[in-house]
């Protein structure tokens, strides 16, 4: 057994054994207690005992009977109407101190009976948070742990977007780059992913179908790559987008001649292959919300309309799950129960909740990072902008530089942040009616055990990339 092995087993009180490659449990309690030390090493550290300490909290989770699965066959039940659209599935990006949210999530559900929830991380938020994927899933399976639940934990990568810019100029390193984090989504547990080709939707053209044309071609073609490359019994939940969040509203149109595409050219390229299990549109959202110059978030007004006839076309005619409803976290929260009358699938939730840490922060921390973006995102302040607007904007993107300190910040602010989050979480999932879904997710989605390699825990370093240019 490896020294590093030794140490992170001894940081847990030795509650667990590994023994001839199989993780055995002793001390479940204790395991539960001090399972944050191993998220501290996944965190904050790096090489081999970071990449032991991923690998055990995946062991670990599989011996308790907490496992990493697709969404896709309740969508579909969705779509074929054996599941009323009675509900909205939260979707929770979660940019900062993930493992505190994902518990407070947990904390909130359990109570409710509900597993129907998704923790998400956008290719963007992947970037700016210095939170690679086998970190988020980490975090997600940790928190699972600490807080006893049970059954399939449902990971996402939200927003896998290709950038219409870099793609442009080189568009095969472009697609390269996506495929590279689909494998690596796909190995650390992401069993559920949007692909976002839609920033390449050319509204130049005045026939609808050529307008989707290459949002179509790349749809299909990263979809081809997925299905290739999914686990063994694992049917991954692929999700579509016709819009961008923040563009003009989505019409019928453009859902059916991007669908029809999309169906037509998956039947000849790859037969037989699962297609999509939802779609995103625009309803006149954008993400993060638009910040006014004192410092407040503008009203939004949302074509639930859209929402609604989009959502019944696409499970009458293709058999989806539904729309989802993006950038919906600073929405007032009378409308969140408009999503689930207006039969939104899924509802991503994002910026309120990294808001939240903003407003609970210590003083301190707070002016030594808005100094940071004094000094690093200076170009980014328009003439117009109040200081507010400048903050609120810029931020996010403080979060990776600020990974250790934020971390590291005492364990009674972990605790505060844990119950503010779970208060929020517990009104939204009641607001999106998730309440006993824990049966329909019991009934459709069956444990699927997919072994984890200790060689995909121990990847190398990854190289930052700008991601000013892609959505949340």
């Amino acid at each position: 057994m490896s020294n590093e092995l030794v140490d992170l087993l001894a940081l847990v009180d030795n509650s667990v054994k590994v023994d001839h490659g199989k993780l055995i449990i002793s001390n479940e309690e204790n395991l539960q207690t001090k399972i944050h030390r191993w998220v501290e090493v996944s965190t904050l550290e790096t090489g081999l005992r970071q990449g032991w300490a991923r690998y055990l909290v995946r062991l670990a989770a599989q011996e308790l009977g907490i496992h990493p699965a697709s969404i896709h066959d309740l969508y579909r039940a969705r779509g074929s109407e054996d599941v009323l659209p009675t509900f909205s599935i939260p979707a929770i990006n979660l940019r900062v101190l993930s493992y505190d949210a994902a518990r407070a999530a947990f904390h909130a559900a359990m109570p409710l009976n509900s597993s129907a929830i998704i923790f998400e991380i956008a290719r963007s938020e992947i970037g700016y948070t210095s939170q690679r994927p086998v970190e988020f899933s980490t975090n997600i399976l940790a928190a699972a742990i600490a807080e006893k639940y049970r059954g399939p934990v449902f990971i996402q990568g939200d927003h896998f977007q290709v950038s219409a810019k870099r793609y442009a100029n080189d568009p095969l390193a472009e697609l390269s780059t996506i495929k590279d984090l689909i494998l690596e989504a796909i190995k650390a547990g992401f069993y559920n992913i949007d692909i976002d080709t839609s920033t390449l939707v050319d509204i130049s053209q005045a026939d609808i179908s050529k307008q989707q044309k290459l949002n179509v071609e790349l749809s299909v073609y990263f979809s081809k790559f997925i299905r290739e490359n999914q686990p063994e019994g694992v049917t991954i939940s692929i999700g579509g987008e016709i819009g961008e969040v923040g563009g003009r509203n989505s019409t019928v149109e453009d859902l059916t001649a991007y669908l029809k595409g999309y169906n037509d050219s998956m039947a000849v390229q790859s037969p037989g292959s699962p297609g999509l299990s939802k779609i995103s549109i625009q309803t006149g959202t954008s993400h993060g919300g638009v910040v006014l110059p004192d410092g407040t978030i503008a009203k939004v007004m949302v074509d639930f309309d859209t929402l609604r006839n989009l959502s019944r076309v696409s499970r009458a005619e293709y058999g989806l799950g539904g729309t989802v409803q993006h950038g919906a976290s600073t929405l007032p929260e009378d409308a969140f129960g408009k999503f689930v009358e207006y039969e939104a699938v899924e509802v991503h939730l994002a910026t309120n909740f990294m808001n939240m840490f903003y407003e609970h922060a210590p003083n301190a921390l707070r002016e030594k990072i808005y100094s940071y973006l004094d000094k690093n995102y200076e170009t980014e302040r328009k003439s117009d902008m109040t200081d507010e607007q400048f903050y609120y904007k810029t931020r996010k993107n403080a979060i990776g530089p600020f990974k250790e300190e934020i971390f590291n910040l005492p364990l009674e602010f972990h605790e505060e942040m844990q119950s503010a989050w779970k208060e929020k979480f517990e009104v939204l999932f009641k607001l999106l009616c998730i309440e006993g879904t824990k049966n329909l997710v019991d009934k459709y989605i069956p444990p699927v055990t997919v072994l984890p390699r200790i060689e995909d825990f121990l990847g190398s370093d990854y190289q930052k990339e700008d991601v000013s240019d892609l959505a949340d």
